[in-house]
């Protein structure tokens, strides 16, 4: 038997073979309308808590691909769920908010909110959230259970995640049993995926402590008390809490960002003041230095002969920020399968870091849930090449000429969180 093809048909079978990665051949699709989102994100940054039009686009995306949404959790925050049967509850975050920095990227779609900025790319983790929400429901078939993601607000401050908790996300929602969340970095070249085994980010703690002191002219000092030298013994023996108290095989940071004092050259003032951040990753560290700043600080106000009712009064903010920490099976099985998707040579493991993470809280605030914050890499590899890999020369997070390679960090975040996703909600796990 003579089997006749017309050539037509025949010349479109083999211009047009199956796609061997239906996953990649979907985000690439979908790619041209993300990056118009990812430019309206950008041009319209919102701070903190202020979130309105950034949480609805989400919510609106949302709706689309067929999830159930709530808005206004947390003030702003956006909770989208999408069940799919029995199975294991996994939680997908994105952060929203954006930061008060000037731009000064030079970018065509720069911000047009004076002084506010996404300096720390929160627009690429709502923009990948679309579209890993959007991959999720059209494969539905391959996964069970419920996915939950949200749209976070006020990161930044590290009081959006808490405020969502408070608003009742592991009770008016289905409580994770597992949760995710990705961010770009300033330290990786694009489309590199980083990621740390326990301890990821730091324990931040911002202390004041107030300096009395007794006031007078500076030409008579030793008629007075100076505020001023008492302080700045303080500034310099803070510092042999890590050099001399901490375990060397530990970490922490004390810096004092701030000193103010005084108003005139030939004026002692009556006080001074001090703003601190303290960094650490252990409850055990972060106790042993905050405990060491209050000692610090009385026991140079005694050695200077400051009376007892005049001594610094230390005050620690209520802003704190947990470490975050990724549990280990979930980092090892997600390590193995992005190296698996994306080849060894585009996963690495990399350092903890000493910059804070509010997503530490949904794994505190259930520590039976396992999680996982990983890194997608925004250096644009050209600038990584001309750098030759030393990150002091490149633009930092928070930096006004951060400008990631956008399209990179989109959708190597959509492919890696949803294969994260599939993972976790495989049909034969359960």
């Amino acid at each position: 038997m003579i089997l006749r093809f017309p050539l037509v048909a025949l010349a479109l079978a083999i211009a047009a073979p199956a796609s061997a990665d239906p996953l990649n051949d979907a985000i690439a699709a979908d790619m041209p309308g993300l990056m118009a989102t990812y430019h309206d994100l950008h041009i319209h940054p919102e701070l903190s808590f202020r979130e309105i039009r950034s949480s609805a686009i989400l919510a609106e995306a949302a709706k689309k691909a067929g999830f159930e949404v709530s808005t206004g959790v947390g003030k702003t925050g956006v909770v989208a769920v999408l069940r799919n049967g029995p199975g294991p509850v996994l939680l997908l975050r994105a952060d929203m908010d954006a930061l008060p920095v000037t731009e000064q990227t030079g970018l065509t779609f720069a911000s047009t909110v004076p002084g506010v900025m996404h300096a720390c790319g929160h627009d690429t983790h709502m923009t990948a959230w679309i579209g890993v929400a959007r991959r999720m429901a059209a494969m539905k078939d391959q996964w069970s259970g419920t996915l939950v993601m949200i749209g976070q607000p006020a990161e930044e401050i590290g009081q959006g995640a808490r405020a969502m908790l408070k608003d009742g996300l592991y009770s008016r929602f289905p409580k994770p049993t597992v949760t995710i969340a990705f961010h770009d970095s300033a330290s990786l070249p694009a489309g590199t995926i980083g990621y740390v085994d326990g301890y990821t980010m730091a324990n931040v703690d911002s202390v004041d402590i107030l300096v009395k002191g007794i006031g007078g002219h500076g030409a008579y000092p030793h008629l007075t008390k100076d505020p001023i030298v008492l302080a700045a013994r303080i500034v310099t023996s803070l510092q042999t809490l890590i050099s001399r108290e901490i375990d060397p095989l530990e970490s922490g940071v004390v810096t004092v960002g701030s000193f103010q004092a005084g108003t005139k050259h030939n004026i002692i003032p009556s006080e001074a003041k001090l703003q601190i951040t303290v960094r650490s990753y252990t409850p055990e560290v972060r106790k042993q230095l905050l405990d060491g700043i209050a000692r610090i600080a009385k026991g140079e106000a005694i050695a200077a002969g400051m009376p007892d009712d005049a001594m610094p009064i230390v005050t620690l903010q209520d802003q704190f920020t947990p470490a975050t920490f990724n549990t280990h099976k979930l980092t090892a099985e997600m390590a193995d399968r992005f190296a698996a998707r994306f080849g060894k040579d585009r996963v690495r493991a990399v350092r903890a870091q000493m910059g804070g993470e509010d997503f530490s809280e949904y794994h505190l605030a259930d520590p039976a849930n396992e999680a996982l914050l990983f890194w997608v890499g925004g250096v644009p590899q050209a600038k990584w090449d001309a750098a030759k890999g030393d990150v002091t020369k490149l633009p930092s997070l928070h930096s006004p000429f951060w400008a990631p390679d956008a399209p990179k960090v989109i959708s190597t975040a959509i492919e890696a969180m949803t294969t994260a996703a599939i993972h976790v909600l495989a049909k034969n796990t359960h």
